[in-house]
């Protein structure tokens, strides 16, 4: 966003950051993600609410807190999602959110060094889409291995057909990482009329008469206020934030704020509700060689050598983003596209790599991609500094526990598969002990996490009861709009940092004008503004 507007020189644009520049090394290093989980300056390390359906825990909440924000401690892996995904976004809320219609923007962005540009990517854009510079050979035989069970091998998950099993390509340039600072923001530094400031947090949208007029943010201690010169203000701080700070500003469920003493600006009891989140549950396994990444005495020497080769050549298992390979499958066959998704790791992980694992592993991760469960964004205090009420509500509905229960069963008929089987020792996680579906949803209750993919709170549509509207304004408000994870409808069917991003590149499309909304939703737009 910020790139985009300010390349038009007669746009000022100020871009505030809650956390500092993305300087960290930790960042720029793909494994370096193995550090970042328990780095809270980068990190907002959040806590969800106790889970009633995952044996009362609280789940833990990775989003980054940094230029590029999750983009700069992800995974990396460039998923768009399913075409599907994105025909109802266009039937639900406007065609500008279709298939056909975001692809253009997803290859203008994109510049892919396997496939250039063709049918479905671009090979100009500012965005390095890559495959990896040095993989782990355990991937290649997960790959192996789900063509042994049945699966086909996927060629591009981003093109004609999702479903199959293979490696991931990553947002990484010469082995190092490219979030979306690196891609776009860099290019920008240094344009008279673009203003960064980090370690500025924003605590409320100044409101005048119902209209946007600026935000208030907390910064070396004090409160300064930032106000706009009959512009935008433009919320882009997810699934999280966005929501929270649209309450902290008087805009939402009125009960809930009334109960905090927030004067209500606008009624919008939509904001914060229609949470949803790809839950994950994984199988670990033991090797019985030191083929995978491990903690233990015997691999610092390749450890000492990954150093120096990515010092000086950008290559080795450092440049690895861990999540190597992957696919999407059916849990059943009569579904009509994938609702499974695999990330496989050549290397043991637990709690988001929080507890140390050693010895040498690998660990499948398998998510569901289509819940229906939904949770809500809430205010824990009207303290802007103290962190929101998160409640994702994981498997509140039933069918998603059978879906997960199917997933396990899938993946380990992948792990035990001939070219799988030939590295395990044994099964170490849910352990061979849990067979029945009742012992897998025991599993999946004690272990299953966040796959990091929370969506939805800031809900786009064309009806009244929707957040924002189809070119992502703020219902009731003047000036202000919301451009994140947040404003989508639903999940899409993968990782969601691409289609974020594809997200921006529409809304600053928007903003200068270059598209409009159909006839019909921007006079249903225009007339809820009104």
């Amino acid at each position: 966003m910020a790139e985009r507007l300010s390349a038009n020189p007669d746009t000022q644009v100020c871009l505030l950051e809650a956390g500092p520049p993305d300087r960290s090394p930790l960042i720029h290093m793909p494994l370096g993600i193995a550090l970042l989980s328990k780095n809270k300056t980068l990190n907002w390390a959040f806590q969800t609410q106790p889970q009633a359906n995952l044996d009362g825990r609280r789940l833990f909440w990775p989003r980054g807190k940094t230029l590029g924000g999750s983009s700069s401690i992800n995974a990396m892996v460039y998923i768009r999602g399913h075409r599907d995904d994105y025909d109802a976004w266009g039937e639900a809320v406007d065609p500008i959110w279709s298939y056909d219609n975001v692809l253009p923007l997803f290859k203008a962005m994109e510049s892919n060094h396997r496939f250039g540009d063709d049918a479905f990517h671009g090979g100009q854009g500012e965005l390095h889409v890559s495959d990896l510079q040095t993989h782990n050979p355990l991937s290649d035989a997960f790959v192996e291995a789900g063509e042994q069970a049945g699966f086909p091998r996927a060629l591009d998950f981003n093109g004609q057909t999702q479903e199959g099993v293979g490696p991931y390509q990553v947002t990484q340039y010469k082995g190092r990482r490219w979030s979306s600072a690196r891609a776009f923001l860099s290019k920008a530094i240094g344009r008279p009329n673009l203003q960064i400031i980090t370690g500025a947090r924003a605590t409320r949208v100044i409101m005048e008469d119902r209209k946007a007029v600026g935000v208030t943010y907390a910064a070396g201690g004090k409160l300064v206020d930032v106000r706009t010169r009959g512009g935008e203000v433009i919320l882009s701080g997810g699934a999280i934030n966005s929501p929270q700070l649209l309450m902290l500003s008087g805009i939402g469920d009125p009960t809930e704020l009334k109960a905090l003493g927030i004067p209500v600006v606008v009624d919008l009891p939509a904001v914060g509700k229609n949470l949803q989140d790809h839950l994950d549950i994984t199988v670990l396994h033991l090797a019985n060689d030191r083929t995978s990444i491990g903690i233990a005495a015997s691999f610092i020497p390749r450890a000492v050598a990954g150093a120096f080769s990515y010092g000086l050549r950008g290559s080795g298992f450092l440049t690895s983003n861990v999540a190597e390979a992957g696919g999407f499958v059916k849990s059943k066959p009569s579904l009509d596209r994938p609702n499974l998704q695999f990330h496989f790791l050549p290397t043991l992980l637990r709690d988001h790599g929080r507890v140390t694992s050693f010895g040498y592993g690998y660990t499948l991760h398998i998510c569901d991609l289509m819940p229906k469960s939904r949770g809500r964004i809430g205010l824990a205090s009207a303290d802007p500094l103290e962190d929101p009420f998160i409640d994702p509500a994981y498997l509140s509905a039933p069918e998603d526990m059978q879906t997960m229960i199917e997933a396990v069963k899938i993946g380990r008929k992948i792990l035990s598969a001939p070219a799988m089987a030939a590295f395990s020792k044994t099964e170490v996680e849910p352990g061979p002990s849990a067979q029945s579906d009742a012992d897998i949803a025991a599993d999946i209750r004690r272990r299953a996490e966040t796959i990091y993919h929370p969506v939805g709170t800031c809900r786009m549509g064309r009806d009244p009861e929707s957040v924002v509207d189809p070119a992502l304004r703020v219902r009731g408000v003047q000036g202000l709009r919301v451009v994140d994870a947040s404003v989508m409808p639903t999940l899409v069917a993968g990782n969601t940092n691409a289609p974020t991003m594809m997200i921006a590149e529409r809304a600053a499309e928007l903003i200068l004008g270059k598209t409009r909304l159909t006839t019909q939703a921007e006079q249903e737009a225009e007339a809820v503004l009104q």
